[in-house]
């Protein structure tokens, strides 16, 4: 068997856990000592991957603060709803209109009433 395989396949499969976590105290302790594992294991990719974790680690904790309730899904539903709203005003002509479409999409508000009624 090949060990380093064997060690990075375990780090991964522990890491699994961390998601379990609810509170953000025990998430960190439970990240800093999978960190510690991480950097006694001497596998390149896997040590660059604890740095990475290890410079974000406060944006992390943010996740269990929220009480799990926003992820990423959120924001691409944004971006996606903004790309697509910037391609259907591509004929205004001043950004301010584009503006406007976008709050229009983006918020649901309502449309102005007409003073006149086009049947």
């Amino acid at each position: 068997m090949n060990l380093v395989t064997v060690k990075a396949y375990l780090l991964r499969e522990q890491f699994h856990k961390f998601w379990e976590y609810v509170s953000p105290t025990w998430a960190g302790k439970f990240l800093d000592g999978w960190l510690a594992m991480v950097n006694k294991s001497n596998i390149d990719p896997i040590t660059d991957l604890g740095k990475t974790l290890e410079s974000h680690r406060e944006l992390i904790l943010n996740f269990f603060r929220a009480k799990k309730a926003f992820n990423s899904g959120i924001v691409e539903g944004f971006n996606r709803k903004i790309n697509l709203t910037v391609r259907k005003s591509f004929g205004f002509r001043t950004i301010k209109i584009a503006k406007v479409a976008m709050y229009h999409q983006l918020g649901e508000l309502p449309e102005a009433r007409f003073t006149h009624e086009f049947w």
